[in-house]
């Protein structure tokens, strides 16, 4: 039994941060999905970024050094460009199946008001995943983060229509491969944010 105490122990000391990082990043999605605060947009931000940008400092780290810097820009910009042309004429066909148009149809849609809040509301979104949960494994799991940090995001999603749900096992590896690559969230953050806006435009207004 104390040999097995000492295991554990030595499990712990061994991997503190990484406990900190993932029991942290679980506990503010849950937080968020239970105590929202103010509304939804807001909440992402507090819950996904601000708080994870807390952990990080309170772990003596810099908070750049998970996913906030610009990085490889001349990396990540290629895939970017390249990701948003593939996915397009995706998001075209997506656009017209009745689980999508459903979901997704808002009346009296206000693409301004839409677009500035999916900027803020996406921020915390991929950070959190991307930034805080990526590169705060990425030490010690190396490529294996993306896989991890991909399993919360797939979960976020239960909900939505079945098959965006299938397609973020994909897409989850895909923008965690290109922030790992790109040694940024940003790029990740412009994909996202790309599919979300042009989707909303495609079924509301076109």
């Amino acid at each position: 039994m104390r040999k097995e105490l000492q295991n554990i122990s030595s499990l712990l000391k061994t991997n503190k941060r990484e406990i900190v990082i993932f029991t942290c990043a679980t506990l503010f999605l849950t937080l968020a999905n239970y105590h929202p605060v103010w509304n939804y947009w807001f909440s992402s931000l507090l819950y996904y970024a601000i708080l994870p940008v807390g952990v990080v400092l309170s772990l003596r780290r810099n908070p750049l050094d998970f996913g906030l810097r610009i990085g490889q820009i001349k990396v990540w910009g290629l895939y970017v460009i390249i990701i948003c042309l593939l996915i397009t004429p995706i998001l075209f066909a997506a656009s017209h199946l009745t689980a999508f148009q459903t979901y997704y149809t808002r009346e009296d849609f206000d693409l301004v008001r839409y677009g500035i809040e999916t900027c803020v509301y996406l921020l915390g979104w991929e950070y959190i995943f991307r930034g805080f949960l990526l590169f705060g494994l990425k030490e010690k799991l190396k490529e294996v983060s993306i896989l991890v940090q991909m399993v919360p995001f797939v979960l976020l999603h239960l909900g939505k229509p079945e098959l965006e749900t299938y397609s973020t096992i994909i897409t989850g590896m895909i923008f965690g491969y290109v922030a790992y690559r790109g040694k940024s969230f940003w790029p990740a953050y412009f994909i996202h944010l790309f599919i979300n806006i042009f989707f909303l435009v495609i079924v509301n207004l076109m």
